[in-house]
């Protein structure tokens, strides 16, 4: 149950599996931050807190103060699903020391809140026991099942969900599910992305886009300058190919960023590839400093990229990844029907094609002042609010 005595700390749990990419770990990041920043405010209560990752990010992680990070033993995705990341254990014996490890954090936490990115009950069930105890020892503890806006194909996401199994069950140990997006934009409820018998647990945030947290570059590239970049880079390559080779707008330089998750050899190839006027790093201190520094941005159609790009007013092409999921696909149509993203499908890219969206956008900006970009303070709201409900209860309780 939600704390009251002033002294007691407000106590946050985030957790995502991380297998590839950064974009799940990136998200909680930047919900953490607001939360550190806007409960205390809110509630006159202390934020402390766990980051749960599966991925090791070393010193990279912008962690904010009174929080910490617990690393899982890493996961990858195989041909024939997750597997190890680097230990040489069968994959149920990884999963076990995973779930262990998540049942003490949670029970020594004892969280206020516990909010879980994407997977309901985390890699092959991993969260189960401790989501489970953690309902039946702390039924005030609010249990949220965080969701991107766009999830898959619904035929897709219908196949994980009847792994997901029982709906009641579901409903017995989450409170809510919360959509960072917004429904005008595209509505995981109209699709089927999300079960009709859980419809009334969605809580539309918004977009987690304005007020995100970044650090000013301390060694700034020469201005002006155009970017492309693709979130953690695992999956790049064939983007960043094309990109490199573009021609850079008149005046300008062209900063690509390859990810810290590209193959060394992969950057290796986009360094001999690129044009006159460019530039390839592996990775830059902070993403969205540089994106609110450029001219125009190219970048796949990952959530995050994409949000960090839409808080600024910034011109954007999205080129999305279309396999082994639709979701980026799926994003990027959406938001360019909306009128806040340009568009171009990886099998039309060419050199000529992107240098002529260039020289373009460079003289533009994109205003996005018709979708609600404010998610991170609908999320630092939407706790307070759930806060208060219980406190509330709690006050009556004791009243009575």
């Amino acid at each position: 149950m939600f704390r009251t005595e002033d002294h007691d700390p407000f106590r946050v749990l985030l957790y995502s599996h991380d297998s590839v990419g950064l974009g799940h770990i990136r998200r909680n990041l930047a919900l953490a931050h607001t939360l550190a920043a806007d409960i205390p405010a809110l509630t006159g209560r202390a934020v402390t807190g766990m980051l749960l990752t599966g991925v090791d990010h070393g010193t990279d992680l912008d962690v904010p103060a009174g929080f910490d990070v617990a690393l899982l033993p890493g996961i990858r995705k195989g041909g024939s699903g997750y597997q190890p990341r680097h230990m040489q254990v069968p994959m149920g014996e990884l999963i076990a020391l995973r779930g262990r490890i998540v049942k003490g954090i949670t029970t020594g936490l004892a969280p206020d809140l516990v909010i879980v990115d994407r997977h309901p009950y985390g890699v092959d069930g991993e969260l189960r026991k401790a989501l489970t105890k953690t309902r039946r020892k702390r039924p005030g503890t609010t249990i949220v099942l965080g969701l991107r806006e766009v999830l898959d194909e619904p035929e897709s996401v219908a196949r994980e969900w009847e792994r997901i199994g029982d709906l009641d069950r579901f409903r017995e140990i989450f409170d809510e599910i919360w959509v960072y997006g917004d429904p005008t934009v595209h509505d995981v409820r109209e699709t089927g992305e999300v079960p009709e018998e859980l419809h009334d647990l969605v809580r539309y945030t918004g977009y987690l886009a304005s007020g995100r947290r970044w650090v000013p570059e301390t060694d700034p590239t020469e201005l002006p300058f155009v970017l492309s970049m693709v979130g953690g880079g695992s999956d790049g390559k064939d983007v960043l190919s094309i990109a490199a080779r573009a021609t850079v707008p008149a005046g300008h330089r062209h900063l690509v960023v390859a990810g810290p998750q590209m193959p060394v050899e992969d950057l290796a190839e986009i360094q001999r590839v690129a044009a006159p006027g460019t530039r390839v790093v592996a990775s830059v201190p902070d993403g969205l400093a540089t994106i609110r520094r450029a001219s125009a941005v190219v970048s796949m159609a990952g959530y995050n990229t994409v949000c960090e790009v839409m808080s600024t007013d910034t011109p954007v092409l999205l080129v999305p990844r279309e396999a082994p999921r639709q979701e980026q696909l799926i994003r990027a149509r959406a938001l360019s029907a909306s009128g806040s993203v340009d568009l171009e499908r990886l099998a039309d890219l060419t050199p000529e094609r992107l240098g002529a969206w260039f020289a373009g956008a460079v003289s533009r900006s994109q205003r996005r002042d018709s979708i609600d970009l404010a998610g991170l303070a609908g999320v630092a709201h939407r706790v307070a609010a759930l806060q208060h409900d219980v406190d509330v209860k709690e006050f009556r309780r004791v009243a009575v």
